[in-house]
């Protein structure tokens, strides 16, 4: 009997163990390289920047098991990002796309943005072909949906965006090898559209919120624009405009990063203004500097002027 244990226990012994090189892969196949452009690129977003990472890896590990003969289907990559304007949806759409390209999940590393106007349309029977010339253009790539729940119209029963989502359902389970398809918008509207739409939810396999950024990160954003447009804000302006950030911030239609770049372009046009009714010679960085008078009061802001 014992014998036979034995026996048993010499045939039954793992194969060979295969070894794959993961950081080799991980080099091989820009991952690192376009995290690490991610981190560095964008201001704040933790949480988003260690869902992605995650995301990241099991994809990687996804492709090192296909290679040792493990794997058994393709992960299911429709996703949801929900958040406030200006927090960097598109922004990381465009960089999951990269990531995605390189491990081979699509053909091609592009993102079409479309919105409920791109997709629906105005009579009966322009809806599907449509929506139909937009996946289209998106497939091998990434669909990216902005405001996705303006799709489905609850109070109009005759609305043509159920078109528009049920050809995106028939797509996104039979050809979510070659697609993958990321909806956006408001956290609340994206909870209601979802519950509006089990199907879609159900297609769902990645959902990541992305909060506001804080006080310190918009003002890492307005220097990181400033720097990119070769301007800078005088020592004395500094204070004003973060006083000035910090007021649009609790106002309702505030947009994160957009709403930065809105104000840059808005001392830009008052630093503008105040050279050319000087009318006198200046300097590289009289050109340059934004100064104290540029920054505009608050009052001018929410009242659409431009003085």
């Amino acid at each position: 009997m014992e014998s036979t244990l034995l026996q048993n226990d010499e045939t039954n012994q793992p194969p060979e163990q295969v070894m794959v090189d993961l950081p080799q892969s991980n080099r091989d196949r820009q991952i690192h390289r376009i995290l690490q452009d991610f981190d560095t690129g964008m201001i704040g977003l933790q949480a988003v920047k260690t869902r992605i990472r995650e995301i990241s890896a099991f994809l990687l590990i996804d492709r090192m098991r296909e290679q040792v003969g493990l794997n058994a289907e393709r992960p299911v990559l429709h996703m949801s990002f929900t958040g406030r304007p200006g927090t960097g949806k598109t922004t990381v759409a465009m960089k999951m796309a990269s990531i995605l390209y390189e491990l081979g999940y699509i053909r091609r590393n592009h993102v079409v943005v479309v919105t409920r106007d791109d997709l629906v349309g105005q009579y009966v029977g322009h809806t599907a072909p449509k929506t139909k010339d937009v996946l289209k253009k998106a497939m091998g790539g990434v669909l990216f949906i902005d405001e996705a729940y303006y799709l489905y119209r609850r109070e109009n029963e005759r609305d043509y965006g159920q078109e528009a989502i049920e050809v995106l359902l028939q797509v996104m389970e039979n050809q979510r090898d070659d697609l993958v398809v990321i909806m956006a918008g408001y956290k609340d509207r994206m909870a209601e559209f979802f519950a509006s739409n089990p199907g879609v939810r159900s297609r769902i396999s990645h959902h990541i919120d992305f909060p506001d950024y804080n006080l310190d990160e918009l003002m890492q954003i307005s220097d990181l624009m400033l720097k990119q447009q070769m301007y800078y804000l005088d020592s004395a302006a500094v204070e004003p405009y973060r006083q000035l950030v910090a007021s649009q911030m609790e106002l309702a239609h505030f947009s994160n990063a957009r709403t930065i770049r809105n104000l840059i372009d808005l001392l830009k046009l008052r630093h503008a203004n105040r050279l050319f009714i000087a009318n006198k010679s200046v300097t590289k960085d009289d050109l340059a500097r934004l100064d104290l008078p540029d920054i505009p009061n608050e009052s001018l802001i929410e009242t659409g002027s431009d003085n």
